[in-house]
């Protein structure tokens, strides 16, 4: 339910809430990958509360969904869960290509090359996501002329991928890259989900799927696809954004040995499993015979999670120290093209004192002398600019809620509810009961909520000055 909530509130703000001159072919790539991945999560979580509601009423009031003696069927689970479960892979990297594009940009000093490609091949990537999560089903008793289909669709969504690929790289190639640790971990984040992409390929297969399933050798693929894919690009956008975060810069010579410790120690840690799984050591078994000739590449993966373990803390130690001792960050010390820079590290609460207009893809690096800035919303309430969904033009103003303790109640009601309904079936009555005050008190009236304020068409008229961040002074 949250995550549903979240992604609603995405969309909407992505579509309704840009700044004024930010068409749909003007968005930052990784506003593009967030609106991708929050499509995505609306409509595959309703598969996993479904999988689990009919779960727990087969448990609880005797239901008989997955109960094959009574006519249910245990498979009909895999296919709810893995609906949801594969598409929650993408869920989890495509944020993180949107993190990729924007730090390759950045520090190759010129725009993504392939624009729209990338675009093309994010949406691409959501829509074929839904459509091959039988490739993790491979060893149940399913058609063979339907595993053919979901091997051509785990195949085919390779293509997208590989097109974002090509991308970066010819970004990078024509660009004059500066290797500063965010554009380290993007590299490593390239050679890393390339080698989990090509063994994702290969378990596309069904035969060689038989012989690997549950095999060490998914567990090397998972971890190369998910970490080198998710947690390495994550790492690079923490060290790209922390100066806007914090207003200090993080120590550049630590954070390089965090990137070689976590490249070497992920590869010492992981590579020997795809070996481990061709000799048909199981996953999710603690112990194994010795004579098995198992037991130097668990050991060499051992030594390697103690290396991942050493970049960990020396990440720690970074985030730490700096956001005491760090260098203190400008406001764009990357010289980065995208919004966010364009203010005061930290930002101020209200971000900027005008809010800004957009004139091409990359804001800042696009930004005219004389770029006009938007004028006329009130400051004593919280009010938004509400624009057009295709082309950013100004439509009307929307006066929001202030600040109020209901939320985070109905949200600690609505968790009483469900956790009680888990053990027993008058959760779910006496739960709704309990969200019924905090609902009421949340969207009760209120005085300060109005209506949409029309825009005249001429408010908007360009207030020529140069858009720079406003000043804030201590006291």
């Amino acid at each position: 339910m949250s995550a549903l909530i979240v992604a609603v509130e995405l969309v909407v703000t992505i579509f309704r809430q840009r700044a004024v001159g930010m068409s749909l072919n003007r968005m930052p790539l990784f506003v593009w990958s967030a609106l991708v991945m929050a499509f995505m999560i609306i409509f595959a979580m309703p598969a996993v509360m479904l999988a689990s509601s009919t779960l727990i009423m087969d448990r609880m009031v005797a239901t008989q969904f997955y109960n094959p003696a009574e006519g249910g069927d245990a498979i009909l689970w895999q296919h709810l869960f893995w609906f949801f479960g594969h598409p929650e892979v993408y869920i989890i990297f495509i944020p993180a290509t949107g993190m990729v594009s924007s730090v390759i940009a950045t520090f190759s000093r010129r725009p993504d090359f392939g624009y729209t490609a990338i675009v093309l091949a994010l949406i691409t990537t959501g829509f074929l996501g839904f459509g091959l999560w039988v490739h993790h089903m491979f060893a149940t008793n399913l058609p063979q002329l339907g595993e053919s289909f979901f091997t051509v669709a785990s195949i085919t969504i390779a293509i997208p991928t590989g097109v974002q690929f090509f991308c970066w790289l010819s970004t990078i190639w024509h660009g004059k890259p500066k290797f500063d640790t965010p554009m380290l971990f993007m590299m490593g984040f390239i050679v890393m989900f390339l080698i989990g992409g090509l063994s994702g390929v290969m378990v596309a297969s069904v035969p060689l799927d038989l012989q690997v399933h549950d095999t060490y050798f998914v567990v090397a693929h998972f971890h190369y696809v998910l970490i080198g894919g998710a947690v390495l690009p994550l790492f690079g956008a923490i060290y790209y954004w922390f100066p806007k975060v914090a207003g200090r810069m993080l120590n550049e010579a630590l954070g390089k040995w965090h990137f070689a410790l976590w490249f070497i120690g992920f590869n010492v840690t992981f590579f020997p499993m795809h070996i481990l799984g061709l000799e048909g050591m199981p996953r999710r078994v603690y112990t194994y015979p010795a004579g098995m000739g198992w037991s130097d590449p668990n050991l060499v993966s051992s030594i390697g999670v103690l290396i991942i373990i050493a970049g960990a803390v020396v990440f720690v130690w970074n985030v730490l120290a700096s956001l005491k001792h760090g260098e203190v960050a400008g406001d764009n010390p990357w010289g980065a093209p995208t919004l966010e820079w364009g203010t005061t590290s930290p930002p101020p609460v209200y971000n900027f004192l005008h809010l800004p207009t957009v004139s091409g893809r990359y804001a800042l690096w696009t930004m005219k002398p004389d770029q006009p800035v938007v004028t006329g919303l009130r400051t004593d309430v919280p009010q938004v600019l509400i624009t057009h969904p295709l082309d950013g033009e100004p439509e009307h103003r929307e006066t929001l809620a202030g600040p109020t303790i209901w939320p985070f109640i109905t949200a600690i009601a609505i968790t009483i509810g469900f956790i009680w309904s888990i053990f027993s079936p008058w959760g779910v009555p006496y739960g709704m009961l309990i969200c019924v005050p905090p609902f009421l008190g949340w969207f009760w009236p209120r005085r300060e909520r109005r209506q949409p304020e029309l825009v005249p068409p001429n408010e908007y008229a360009a207030r020529h000055r140069r858009l720079e961040p406003p000043r804030v002074r201590a006291g």
